[in-house]
């Protein structure tokens, strides 16, 4: 668990507005009864496991950063995967020496996954892990060049919900410590199933698939940024007396 008191005050700042664009998000979508969730279906007709939503993903062309939901893992309604394409990516930052795979042939740009956000059936997020190569078909990072990547990871787009690109833009900012705690622990993972497995390509290896995973309270997390920046809120008058 990352500890949030040895961070400096201005990221602290910047995950406290992250906390309240992600709160701004949900108030506004409960407002017609929706959810982050809904709003990336909708219009979509049946859902189905494996299929993306929205259809084609969400690209921003600008900031060169993608996600999309789909679902296929017991213990929860779906996922977000996000991810930096190359054009986003600082020029001195090449992937790791690996196998190579025909996926990696029918893109003209190289990618690298971030994070995945697990959903409850209501719409809000109840993990974040990170997954093997194969999962996603991306090129693989090296963790350090992964983490200076997550600042970079910006949806400025209206389509298709104002709301979710900026609740999912926010959820990395807020999660930003742990999401990084998480891609050292891929690595980590990673090494050791190589070693353990000597004779298998470890990036396209079917028996490994997620290779970090924890829980997340969006409301712990704000509170513990709060505390963190030495900010209390206010005392509940009943609890008062």
């Amino acid at each position: 668990m990352a500890d949030l008191a040895d961070l400096p005050r201005d990221r602290l700042q910047r995950m406290a507005e992250a906390g309240r664009q992600i709160r701004e998000c949900y108030r506004v979508l409960r407002k017609t009864g929706q959810n982050v969730v809904g709003e990336v279906l909708r219009g979509h007709g049946t859902f189905y496991e494996y299929d993306h939503y929205p259809p084609g993903d969400v690209f921003d062309p600008e900031t060169h950063c993608q996600y999309y939901y789909h679902a296929h893992r017991e213990g929860e309604h779906g996922h977000f995967h996000t991810f930096l394409r190359s054009g986003g990516m600082a020029r001195s930052v090449k992937p790791v020496r690996q196998s190579h795979e025909k996926y990696m042939d029918e893109r003209d740009d190289r990618i690298s996954h971030l994070v995945a956000i697990a959903m409850d059936t209501a719409g809000y997020p109840i993990s974040l892990f990170t997954t093997n190569r194969w999962v996603t078909a991306e090129n693989w990072y090296a963790g350090d060049d992964v983490i200076a990547m997550l600042d970079d990871f910006v949806m400025d787009l209206v389509p298709p919900s104002w709301p979710v690109n900026i609740w999912i833009t926010a959820m990395v900012r807020l999660f930003a410590p742990q999401i990084g705690d998480l891609i050292r622990e891929r690595d980590r993972v990673v090494a050791d199933w190589r070693e353990a497995h000597p004779d298998r390509d470890v990036f396209e290896d079917r028996d490994l698939e997620v290779t970090s995973e924890i829980p997340i309270s969006v409301d712990d997390q704000i509170a513990a940024v709060g505390q963190a920046l030495g900010v209390h809120p206010p005392l509940d008058r009943a609890a008062a007396g």
